[in-house]
């Protein structure tokens, strides 16, 4: 197996431009959690991503992207997203082997990176209820909005079938 270096963010857009998918995207200071993303709210509408990279005990792996302020029951998601056993937060190691992302910078857009399809990507209903969708664009100093139904598409050609749920309380 061949080390490849994760996509960056220009080869992100290269890919997303080549799926006549409009995006914006605006640069800011590093934001590593939610809270401290809040102040930009006011400059990026739209829906804003939450994203919990988990594993289940058989090592299979998923990344919910939630709205930010929703909540998810980890004791019981598993029996909504298809896990075998109860889920755990999945190791920074396998974030960068899978999804080419640091903690901080979890994004839906790491699917592009998922080449092998170690990770079944899980979007919240109500998150993809919102006309656009913000997400890192595989770097936190940066928010990337995209309408909710091309980032459907984006995971499609990533070869990605994502799951549209409601896993959030």
């Amino acid at each position: 197996m061949t080390e490849t270096s994760p996509k960056t963010r220009d080869d992100l857009f290269r890919f997303l431009d080549g799926l006549g998918i409009a995006h914006t995207t605006k640069d800011h200071a590093p934001v590593f959690t939610v809270a401290e993303s809040v102040a930009l709210r006011d400059e990026i509408p739209g829906g804003h991503t939450k994203n919990l990279f988990v594993k289940d005990k058989k090592d299979n792996f998923f990344l919910l992207t939630v709205e930010e302020n929703a909540t998810v029951d980890l004791k019981t998601v598993h029996t909504l997203i298809g896990a075998g056993s109860k889920v755990s937060f999945g190791k920074p190691e396998k974030l960068m082997e899978y999804l080419g992302v640091i903690p901080g910078s979890v994004t839906a857009f790491g699917a592009i990176n998922d080449t092998a399809n170690n990770v079944t990507f899980v979007l919240d209903a109500e998150l993809m209820a919102h006309d656009v969708v913000n997400c890192h664009p595989l770097s936190n100093d940066a928010t990337t909005s995209i309408a909710s139904a091309d980032l459907l598409r984006f995971m499609e050609a990533t070869g990605h079938a994502p799951l549209v749920l409601k896993v959030t309380n």
